[in-house]
């Protein structure tokens, strides 16, 4: 299962690939929303796991963007857990929300939740 993390915190974004990898995951990093777009373009992935705050723009934009490109599914994976926040990634296209720092077994059990999901069709750009 070939999975896209955007994580511009370096730390964070080796420990999701080493911890994805020994789940057996084929993942890319991307550091950003520009890098995420071009991986996309490029690759198809199952699942997608976003930051929210990025350092050129939100995963809540970019959520928005790929689904009007091509069908994704995306976990969120942030430090903002505010009701506000979670309600913002669902109402931005992703199937979870998953608060910073999380243990390994619930995103885990949340990428093979959202693996499971049929994919979202895209829409037309606006």
């Amino acid at each position: 299962m070939r999975l896209l993390v955007v994580e511009d915190h370096f730390d964070t974004a080796e420990a999701f690939s080493r911890l994805l990898d020994l789940y057996k995951f084929t993942v890319d990093v991307a550091r950003n929303t520009h890098e995420a777009m071009e991986l996309c373009e490029r690759n198809t992935y199952v699942v997608l796991l976003a930051d929210i705050g990025l350092p050129d723009g939100t995963g809540w934009e970019l959520m928005k963007e790929l689904l009007s490109r091509c069908p994704v599914r995306g976990i969120a994976v942030s430090g903002y857990g505010y009701d506000d926040d979670i309600r913002k990634s669902l109402e931005a296209g992703f199937a979870e929300h998953l608060t910073k720092p999380v243990a390994a077994e619930k995103l885990i059990a949340a990428i093979e939740r959202v693996a499971a999901l049929p994919l979202p069709e895209s829409s037309p750009p606006r």
